[in-house]
């Protein structure tokens, strides 16, 4: 049982390890020709990618071995029930939950709130995203269950975000075209992209190339509205006072 854990494990190490080696290659040319740190702040960086490099292993890892087979096992397990409808709520909560636990959701919250003096408070734009990203997964989910085709999502929300950019100040704008690649982190991809091809591989006459992909697009876009929608509401309040 515990050999199971370790399965493939040395593909990941290398993949990894290629992943990282540019990185590492570009920053010692920078630090001979242009930095010049000194010794103590390159070990400092040296240790970082050491932990980096570990950190993506055993997270890579525990995708393949347990994550992606949890997803895929829950979507198939829930859309098999007589009431499948439920997929939509619970879709709302897993992406809501994951979403707010999201590493990058929370630098990014962090960084927006250091550079803008605290005038955007970082749990507004984290409730906001969360909330953005149940929305997408529960569409998604929707979508699973109807068989109506992703053009009816995608075409109208970017229409949408568009109109919205228009009467947004430009800094929301940026913050929230980055939001939706933040979202699309490796907690929400590995977990609710399993889920959602489990579950359209579970329902009858589904195809999960065409029902059960198409839920990172949506997780994309749907965050950008609602950071969007919360720049339109801090425009309307600075206008009131």
């Amino acid at each position: 049982m515990i050999g199971m854990l370790f399965d493939g494990m040395t593909q990941v190490i290398k993949e990894v390890f290629y992943a990282l080696l540019p990185l590492l290659v570009i920053f010692m040319l920078f630090q001979y020709f242009v930095l010049k740190l000194p010794k103590k702040e390159v070990l400092r960086a040296f240790w970082g990618i050491v932990f980096v490099f570990f950190g993506f292993v055993l997270f890579l890892q525990g995708v393949n071995v347990g994550y992606l087979s949890t997803g895929e096992y829950l979507g198939s397990s829930l859309a098999s029930l007589k009431n499948n409808w439920l997929l939509v709520p619970i879709g709302f909560v897993f992406g809501f939950t994951i979403a707010f636990a999201e590493p990058a959701v929370r630098i990014l919250n962090l960084e927006v709130e250091k550079v803008s003096g605290g005038h955007i408070k970082q749990n507004i734009v984290l409730y906001s995203l969360s909330i953005g990203v149940a929305v997408s997964v529960a569409l998604s989910m929707l979508r699973i269950l109807t068989g109506i085709s992703l053009w009816y999502f995608i075409i109208p929300g970017y229409l949408i975000a568009f109109v919205l950019s228009k009467f947004v100040s430009p800094v929301f704008v940026g913050i929230a075209f980055d939001s939706g690649g933040v979202v699309t982190g490796p907690m929400i991809v590995t977990l609710l992209l399993s889920l959602t091809v489990g579950a359209s591989n579970a329902l009858e006459n589904r195809n999960p190339l065409t029902e059960g992909f198409g839920m990172v697009a949506l997780v994309s876009m749907i965050p950008i509205i609602s950071i969007l929608t919360l720049g339109f509401l801090y425009e309307r309040k600075v206008d009131t006072r």
